[in-house]
């Protein structure tokens, strides 16, 4: 306890966790892959207020919601292989890492749901109006109006949602998985640098996240480019009268200014 921090074995840790970080991403991919799609089934009977699947959608959203990822990871890993043996399906020498990511996926659905779920209540309804007018289906309305403009409004969630998953994976270890935190828990068996390592560990854990937030912040603007275009070319096309000396657009800009 009382040794000072040696900062060689700090970027010793970190260079040896460097090939931890494939299986961690692997997980959070993966993971979000699956849940994007489960989310988006879970969200749907919500949306059409389908009666029966409706009620099913909930429970699920509450029971993923409501218990630890933790526990989830215990209840799938330990109690999916015996439902499976009632239909005599034997997944006894599955990988581990199948069950985590199914675990993290079913997590992951349930928020994911929640969040399609609100973005789509928060697309203006003549917009789908306007598209059966033009001769759209209910699913062509959806795909191509509705379902774009919910995806950047849930830009912002989802992308706390990938951060957060990038963090919890450090719970996989719990049933055996060598990702960074499980690496990181072996490195100083010898050494017993243990403050090093895991210091090591919150460096590279905030490096990725610090990636993967500018990335996913670069991804949020694209998807909104187009509301960002429409609210500034009117101010562009004011300003650039009025550098040139246009009397109309000075007087354009007066009579806009005494409406208001």
């Amino acid at each position: 306890m009382g040794t000072s921090v040696d900062v060689s074995y700090v970027f010793e840790y970190f260079v040896r966790l460097l090939p931890s970080v494939g299986i961690t991403l692997k997980i959070v991919v993966f993971s979000l892959l699956i849940g994007s799609a489960v989310g988006m089934l879970v969200a749907l009977p919500r949306l059409y207020r389908i009666p029966v699947l409706q009620r099913l959608s909930q429970v699920y959203v509450s029971f993923f919601r409501g218990t630890p990822l933790l526990i989830q990871l215990f209840l799938i890993y330990y109690g999916l292989p015996e439902l499976l043996k009632l239909v005599a399906v034997d997944v006894s020498r599955t990988p581990v890492l199948v069950f985590v990511v199914t675990a993290y996926a079913l997590h992951s659905g349930a928020f994911i749901s929640e969040a399609i779920r609100a973005a789509v209540g928060a697309v203006d309804r003549g917009q789908v109006e306007a598209g059966y007018a033009i001769g759209m289906t209910g699913f062509q309305a959806f795909r191509r109006v509705v379902l774009p403009q919910a995806i950047a409004v849930a830009m912002p969630v989802l992308g706390n949602l990938i951060i957060a998953n990038l963090k919890d994976t450090s719970l996989a270890f719990s049933l055996g998985i060598m990702e960074l935190t499980g690496k990181a828990q072996t490195l100083p068996t010898m050494s017993q640098r243990f403050f090093e390592s895991y210091l090591a560990l919150a460096l590279l854990y905030f490096i990725l996240s610090f990636v993967l937030e500018k990335l996913l912040y670069r991804l949020e603007r694209r998807l909104l480019r187009h509301e960002a275009t429409d609210g500034a070319a009117p101010s562009r096309v004011r300003r650039r009268r009025v550098k040139d000396g246009d009397a109309s657009g000075r007087l354009n800009l007066t009579e806009e200014g005494a409406l208001r």
